[in-house]
């Protein structure tokens, strides 16, 4: 099973659940942080890395010996990262979507693919959580494509857990696609509810089955969870606002090690998961 921890507004809690989650199930079970422009999960899973890879993007390079200056490669570019001006070919390589197009449509073949670095991936392992996150190039602005490198990661025979980045644009919807369940954290604030509204509608758009987790759900008002009812959107974990919580996120600290009683809670909330998806 695959479950993608979501939301709209960032802060809310994701990598929290994500990681006392993961450390709840304890064995079979591996985390993939997704949210390659700023990941850390690392910081509280603290694994050792085994393997590091470096990733590159697939980008065109002309040859001005072979080149005739058709200009089909432009004409087939939609994102116009490569463009042909009198003479001239010029390519803007962080515009350019890796598609091939432009080399498949030269009748010179005067075009071929150098790698353009992407950023790396890192795999290692705390006890048996199998851990893998990606970071991006500082400057890059491309990070789809590194999330679905991390992606490819994913084992069939153990749970998954993916920790999403923030927001509903496409590196969200790259983690979440082709999940079996998207659980989706919030707050109960006025920014917590409006992005949570732009997150619902994202999930709809997949029509993946989903839930809901309220963190410092003591806060605020009961807007958010008067939404939840609305919309038929399970509610299916409160985290209370805490200060011993917040002490031990500031240190880098595990919840359900803090707090031993809220594994129990992260467990049924695993089985709520899997009672939805099954």
């Amino acid at each position: 099973m695959i479950i993608s921890i979501a939301s709209g507004k960032g802060g809310t809690g994701k990598t929290t659940v994500a990681t006392n989650l993961a450390l709840s199930i304890g064995h079979d079970v591996q985390l993939l942080d997704c949210d390659v422009e700023e990941p850390n999960a690392h910081l509280f899973i603290n694994p050792v890395v085994e393997e590091t890879e470096t990733i590159f993007l697939p980008v065109p390079e002309v040859d001005d010996n072979k080149c005739t200056y058709c200009g089909k490669c432009g004409d087939i570019c939609q994102f116009k990262a490569i463009v042909v001006v009198g003479e001239t070919v010029l390519v803007f390589e962080e515009l350019c979507h890796s598609c091939g197009g432009c080399m498949e449509v030269c009748p010179e073949d005067a075009i071929t693919e150098k790698g353009r670095e992407l950023g790396i991936i890192q795999k290692g392992h705390r006890n048996s959580i199998e851990f893998i996150h990606g970071k991006l190039r500082v400057g890059e602005a491309m990070s789809p494509p590194l999330i679905d490198k991390v992606r490819s990661f994913t084992s069939s025979d153990k749970l998954t857990i993916i920790d999403a980045p923030p927001g509903t644009s496409c590196p969200v919807i790259m983690s979440m696609k082709n999940a079996d369940f998207i659980l989706l954290v919030t707050e109960p604030t006025p920014f917590g509810l409006h992005d949570l509204k732009l997150a619902v509608g994202a999930v709809k758009m997949l029509d993946i089955p989903c839930g809901l987790v309220i963190n410092r759900s003591d806060l605020g008002d009961s807007k958010v969870k008067e939404y939840a009812e609305k919309e038929n959107l399970p509610v299916l974990m409160e985290i209370p606002f805490d200060r011993k919580i917040a002490e031990a996120y500031s240190r880098g600290d595990m919840i359900v090690e803090v707090m031993p009683e809220f594994k129990s809670r992260f467990l049924e909330l695993y089985q709520a998961i899997k009672d939805i998806v099954e």
